[in-house]
């Protein structure tokens, strides 16, 4: 094998795992191939060009790694790709005395099965008893617990 291909072999281990690091979230197969291409490519220089050439490529792979890895993060290339909104709403604390086992109110969001509802006046996370309600539906109060309303559809 050439060293050309694997200084190629190399070059894509590291590129797979740049996207793993910065597009990709989680373990997966870049990120794992491109352990494996790193690897395989500094196993082939020992194995077909000797103990010296590959001291070279795995002494060049790293300066590459940390070199690209410097760069990257220095120049912000991850924050350029990555999402940038931020979320500045807040849960409003639960109510539990103003809402009580019967009591009616409306959808604000669909229920599938957690959403928004307003029962008596008041802006709450509600879970349907069963399955989806969509928004703008009359519901009725069936349990109030003491974290979740459980509402379902009113007849």
């Amino acid at each position: 094998m050439s060293i050309l291909a694997i200084v190629i072999i190399i070059l894509l281990g590291i590129f797979f795992l740049l996207l793993e690091f910065l597009v990709i979230p989680g373990i997966t197969v870049f990120g794992i191939g491109g352990f494996a291409f790193i690897i395989l490519g500094i196993g082939s220089s020992y194995y077909f060009h000797g103990v010296q050439t590959g001291h070279y490529t795995l002494l060049g792979t790293v300066v590459v790694s940390v070199a690209t890895i410097y760069f990257v993060f220095k120049q912000k290339t991850w924050k350029k790709i990555g999402l940038k909104a931020n979320i500045n709403s807040r849960n409003e604390p639960f109510q539990p005395e103003k809402i009580h086992t019967g009591d009616t109110g409306k959808t604000l969001t669909r229920l599938g099965p957690i959403g928004t509802a307003m029962i008596n006046d008041v802006v709450c996370e509600a879970r349907s008893e069963g399955g989806i309600i969509n928004e703008n539906t009359d519901i009725t109060v069936v349990k109030v617990l003491n974290t979740q309303i459980i509402v379902k559809p009113k007849n």
